[in-house]
């Protein structure tokens, strides 16, 4: 099977993404992205494929997975029905072009050269694994970069206990003119997507007829544009819910929703909960 490219968003007020994935079961998504991704499964157990390999994942496995390197993870029936994982997903400029050829990012440097097959991390401190799950509950984007590149630079002095999850060099060959292309218009999106997305002016991005373009963007993002874009703008509103106290149908009208119903719907498609019982969980108190 092909995998898909997979393009994340990032939030306005930082370079890298980390977020709590809790799900009823993790499905089948072979998938590959140019993000370099951080992986801390917490609760569930399952199947996990990375590149070539197909190996058993069980609560407390640590992953890192270098960029283009198509993945996975599959959970099994849990009589809780839950699967858990904490995840950070950042690109190698993140801190800056240059930031890692300093010499005493050595280290760091090279534990991410060796993700290009996917590491798997055995014995990590309970402190460590603290670091990387309150990533995500890190209100200043400062503090959490810190803690990041703390838990990079840890990870980074554990190259004895460290395992490949794939043989090297296994990565897709991508189309560099789509992901251009994709890139061109996931950039457009992430600053338009909170006003009115009409198709023919997105596939002009591209350079593409309407049509043509509808049937590449499913084809290279698995998903349609509908959804990339109703994904987008239930993260803004998330953002707004978790940060502000603005009125729910002021929060739905600056994510890009003309119609609260719509609005409602989809955020209760997206985050298996109410806007109303999302601010009440992540609002500061």
């Amino acid at each position: 099977m092909k995998p898909r490219h997979e393009h994340w968003s990032l939030p306005e007020d930082t370079t890298f993404k980390s977020f709590i994935r809790r799900e009823s079961a993790f499905d089948f998504g072979w998938h590959y992205h140019a993000e370099y991704e951080l992986v801390l499964m917490t609760e569930g157990a399952g199947t996990r494929y990375v590149g070539t390999t197909v190996e058993p994942y069980a609560p407390g496995d640590l992953m890192l997975i270098g960029p283009d390197v198509p993945h996975t993870f599959v959970s099994r029936p849990h009589p809780d029905g839950v699967a858990e994982a904490a995840v950070a997903q950042f690109r190698y400029d993140f801190l800056g072009r240059d930031f890692f050829a300093l010499p005493q990012f050595r280290a760091v440097r090279a534990l991410l050269e060796r993700s290009a097959c996917g590491l798997l991390f055995g014995r990590t401190s309970d402190a460590l694994r603290a670091r990387l799950t309150g990533l995500p509950e890190q209100r200043d984007s400062a503090a959490a970069t810190v803690a990041l590149l703390d838990v990079l630079g840890r990870l980074a002095h554990q190259a004895d206990d460290t395992a490949p999850l794939t043989r090297p060099g296994y990565a897709p060959a991508p189309d560099t003119q789509a992901r251009r292309r994709v890139d061109d218009v996931c950039r457009h999106l992430q600053r338009a997507h909170t006003r009115p997305v009409e198709l023919v002016e997105i596939a002009a991005i591209a350079h593409m007829a309407p049509t043509s373009f509808s049937r590449f963007f499913r084809r290279t993002m698995g998903r349609t544009l509908t959804d990339y874009v109703n994904q987008l703008r239930t993260e803004t509103a998330c953002r707004l819910l978790a940060t502000t106290e603005l009125p729910v149908t002021e929060v739905a009208a600056r994510s890009g929703y003309q119609n609260l119903s719509n609005f409602n719907r989809r955020f209760l498609e997206l985050q298996r909960m109410r806007p109303s019982e999302y601010r009440a969980a992540h609002l500061p108190r």
